[in-house]
């Protein structure tokens, strides 16, 4: 059916598909995949809040059409009165920008304009003895990850930042971390006066717990270990505090995407001595930037309110901090780095902590439905990253998915054009440019070769 155009029902007035230069290019045919040799795989992700479940039922289809080539044309609007017509002859576009993240809730909404008519945006601006709306917003996150305190930031890579300055990190000390991360772990690492010395993260983009243990081996003078979780998936978490317990490591636990993930019977964070939460929007909490330190350990808790901006006697100000006898004169000691978070920001985040569980609930069943339909479809062409034994609950707000070796660059390239001339947003790990990718952090550069991380 090349070159042919297939009108369907849009559900906005009957408009037809609008032309795509792809639609007349030539296409390989899906035995060239499977006759070409071994070659690295792709890694890739698009997110899985925003789409409706209709949306999602089309994602399949996209990656089958993108990995087959098919050259016939068919358009789904974003309405969510698409067409039932899904024949493989087809084409098919998502014209809603699934990167958009959930609206905040009306009754964020409203109190962030009741505080506005105030103008008392700033977490002390509150009369002795009244709670301001942040010190309640990090009680509820504290409350719902189980943490005895907590201290709201201007955004998670101040968090990081924080765990490893109140923990004792020293100018030029080393800290072990993923190689596979965003940006912003080194870039706290390196914020921190740390050394990042990166640690191999295998296909199931989690970090190696063998390759952890030969970097401790190597590095007896490195005292903190730094995990991220990444796209929310937990490595072996009690294997890796072993190891960190036998070296004499610190750990940390950077849960910026794995608010609601569960290891064992507790939430994630637990596992190290203090942990980092992210409400940067396109986390599972949006506050357009934001980030929340979360510990069981007072002088962590102190020295973070203090570095954050609890100057003077402000601290009594906080609800999920320890009591002034820890604080000392610590406000004259430490530096006031002003990284506090807004009233108007945690305004925003309240509600959105109330439905985290049913918006879990239905990201995952999203999930499960479209890797039950992508592996039906084309699981002969790509790998599903496997859940560690031992996570108790997931949330999976986005789909990550390794095409297998078989796919040539330019096969990859092709079906990179190919996703994005169907309005499907992917982000390839290994790009060039991706903020993910080792070899762009060129303010933290690795030392040694990451081959397991760069396959």
């Amino acid at each position: 059916m090349a070159g042919q155009r297939t009108k369907v029902s849009t559900g906005w007035g009957g408009r037809r598909s609008p032309r795509r230069a792809a639609a007349t290019r030539s296409r390989q045919n899906i035995s060239r995949v499977m006759a070409v040799c071994r070659r690295r795989p792709l890694h890739w992700s698009l997110p899985l809040r925003s789409i409706s479940d209709k949306d999602s039922s089309l994602l399949p289809l996209l990656l089958l059409l993108a990995s087959y080539h098919r050259t016939a044309s068919c358009h789904c609007a974003a309405s969510n009165h698409a067409t039932p017509h899904r024949s493989l002859s087809d084409r098919t576009y998502v014209t809603r920008d699934i990167k958009t993240p959930d609206p905040v809730p009306e009754e964020g909404q409203q109190a962030a304009l009741e505080l506005m008519k105030t103008g008392r945006l700033y977490r002390y601006n509150v009369k002795p003895g009244e709670d301001s709306v942040v010190s309640l917003c990090e009680q509820e996150i504290a409350e719902y990850m189980g943490f005895d305190y907590c201290v709201a930031l201007n955004s998670c890579g101040s968090a990081l930042m924080l765990l490893l300055k109140t923990t004792g990190l020293q100018p030029g000390d080393k800290v072990l971390s993923n190689a596979f991360t965003f940006g912003a772990v080194p870039s706290a690492i390196e914020h921190a006066g740390g050394k990042a010395v990166y640690v191999e993260s295998n296909m199931d983009h989690v970090i190696s717990v063998a390759d952890l243990e030969k970097k401790l081996e190597a590095h007896p003078d490195c005292g903190h270990v730094l995990i991220s979780h990444m796209r929310g998936k937990v490595a072996d978490m009690t294997a890796i505090k072993e190891l960190c317990d036998k070296h004499d490591a610190i750990l940390l636990e950077d849960c910026a995407h794995s608010l609601g993930v569960r290891w064992g019977d507790k939430h994630t964070g637990h596992m190290g001595k203090a942990c980092a939460v992210s409400s940067q929007s396109y986390k599972m909490i949006n506050s357009g930037e934001g980030g929340f330190l979360l510990t069981n350990d007072g002088e962590i808790a102190a020295q973070t309110a203090v570095i954050a901006g609890a100057y003077e006697g402000l601290a009594g100000k906080h609800k999920m901090v320890p009591g002034p006898e820890v604080f000392g004169n610590k406000p004259t000691e430490l530096p006031n780095y002003s990284i506090r978070m807004s009233n108007l920001a945690a305004a925003v985040v309240r509600p959105q902590i109330k439905t985290l569980d049913e918006r879990i609930a239905k990201y995952n069943k999203r999930y499960n439905d479209l890797v039950e339909k992508l592996e039906a479809a084309v699981g002969d062409h790509i790998i599903m990253p496997q859940l560690t034994p031992g996570v108790t609950q997931m949330v999976h707000d986005s789909v990550q998915i390794n095409l297998k070796p078989k796919f040539t660059p330019e096969m990859i390239q092709d079906f990179l054009d190919e996703c994005i001339a169907h309005g499907l947003p992917v982000e390839l790990f290994g790009h060039k440019s991706n903020a993910r990718n080792f070899v762009n952090w060129g303010f933290a550069p690795a030392d040694e070769p990451l081959p397991e991380t760069a396959e």
